[in-house]
């Protein structure tokens, strides 16, 4: 017996959550910046960067014809940088052929769109009647259909139950509201820990919740341990207190993202005297700080530890000089971390701003708790 979507469409005319892309009057452009952003990302570090972002690229095409450097600094801080560089490309690729195609197929051939937010995009903004299988969807739909084959392997099954819901004439008629129902379901009602079952509208046919193992699904097959890597980078102020960045290589983690100048990372530690010859200035009186940065990415740790030094005048070298705050606030998360360790060992004039904390947002690909 199919749970019912004209139920589960009651509640949310009465229960839907009030976020800003969602009185976009189904604009593509600002539903999937939206989508892009809350990958990995909470949605309340995204609604005021969501927002900001608009402001600077009001359109697809503004977006299309803007610098990389532009993109990537208002980007800085909201992780997972290759978003950024897909996003960019994505904008020019939908500029040049006039417009976001509204299929499914049409949004997969864009550069930087997976399966999930073209199912999404295209339901959303288009009406499609496709469920984007998501980390809400994969949660609500293991709960009430009870099932106990673990993540990844289950998700195939998933998919194929959660589009089935969509064969309801309730459903058919409002494909939009129903994909975001879903979503607002598993985020607010049937939430990762302690859902709320006595306030669903799917409770009396939730197959979880009748056996008793409701609070345990999705069951998910054990993480391999990630390995650990190392850096080390180097902290260079002039005589103004600026501090000098170096763009990235346009390819690989935080590609063309300004950041300290360092050592590749590796999984073996640097010692300080291989480490120097990374250094941008290596004839300086380089002072290693207590202490590591750490950050996590999807495939590693890493632990980056920093030599601070300061640059004698009219030093010429590769780089741009910025003012600390400007600098945290351009710098991606992973930076931010060693500003962080300065300030804290009192290498730093000014205090560093802290920048949104990246985390489980309210749906993922990954299928990770919203």
């Amino acid at each position: 017996m199919l749970p019912s979507a004209s139920d589960l469409l009651a509640w949310y005319d009465r229960h839907r959550r009030r976020l800003p892309w969602r009185e976009a009057l189904r604009d593509p452009y600002r539903i999937w910046l939206s989508e892009v952003m809350l990958q990995q990302t909470t949605v309340a570090a995204v609604t005021p960067r969501w927002r900001r972002f608009l402001d600077r690229f009001p359109t697809v095409e503004g977006l299309a014809a803007a610098p990389w450097e532009a993109v990537a600094e208002e980007w800085a801080g909201l992780g997972y940088y290759a978003r950024a560089r897909n996003l960019h490309a994505c904008a020019q690729a939908v500029t040049a052929r006039g417009g976001f195609p509204d299929t499914v197929e049409g949004l997969r051939a864009l550069p930087g769109i997976g399966a999930y937010t073209a199912a999404a995009v295209a339901a959303i903004a288009f009406d499609r009647p496709v469920v984007p299988l998501d980390g809400n969807v994969e949660r609500v739909t293991s709960r009430v259909k009870a099932v106990e084959e673990p993540l990844p392997a289950a998700r195939p099954r998933l998919a194929a139950l959660a589009q089935g819901w969509m064969s309801q004439s309730a459903a058919q008629a409002r494909p939009a509201d129903f994909v975001q129902a879903l979503f607002d379901l598993g985020a607010t009602i049937c939430t990762p820990r302690n859902p709320a079952c006595a306030l669903c509208p799917w409770q009396a046919g939730c197959e979880g919740r009748k056996a008793g193992i409701a609070a345990s699904l999705p069951r998910k097959a054990p993480r391999a341990a990630r390995p650990t890597k190392f850096g080390v980078h180097f902290l260079l102020r002039d005589d103004e207190g600026r501090l000098l960045l170096r763009r990235r290589p346009p390819t690989g983690l935080l590609g063309g993202m300004l950041g300290l100048p360092g050592t590749p990372w590796r999984e073996e530690s640097w010692a300080e005297e291989e480490a120097l010859a990374f250094a941008p200035v290596a004839a300086l009186d380089w002072r290693p700080l207590p202490g590591e940065a750490k950050h996590g990415f999807t495939h590693f740790e890493l632990r980056m530890s920093l030599l601070t030094a300061t640059a004698p005048p009219a030093l010429r070298t590769e780089g741009e000089w910025w003012p600390p705050p400007a600098a945290a606030q351009a710098l991606p998360g992973a930076m931010r971390r060693l500003l962080t360790l300065a300030e804290g060992a009192g290498a730093m004039a000014s205090p560093v701003p802290r920048a949104p904390r990246p985390g489980p947002r309210k749906r993922t690909q990954t299928g990770r708790p919203a």
